[in-house]
């Protein structure tokens, strides 16, 4: 008979069971409002900052553009 030392248990290991996300029970969920404001690095803050500036900017010249096309600026090119 063949011997299968790979596939025995000894008695300190625990065993553990997978179960799918679908039939788990549902998980509590974090209350937002109680959790405060994130703490922040000050270099994370100036990243933050000017991807919020870029942003910004970027929105105006698309809005600008979108203005030039629809010929609604054509008076300020004259």
């Amino acid at each position: 008979m063949a011997s299968f030392t790979g596939l025995t248990r000894n008695a300190n290991q625990s065993e553990y069971w997978v179960v799918h996300p679908l039939d788990d029970l549902p998980e509590k969920k974090r209350d937002v409002s109680a959790l405060g404001p994130m703490p922040m690095t000050p270099s994370v803050r100036l990243s933050l900052l000017a991807l919020r500036g870029y942003l910004l900017l970027m929105t105006g010249l698309v809005a600008y553009h979108f203005l030039g096309l629809a010929a609604a600026l054509r008076h300020l090119s004259s």
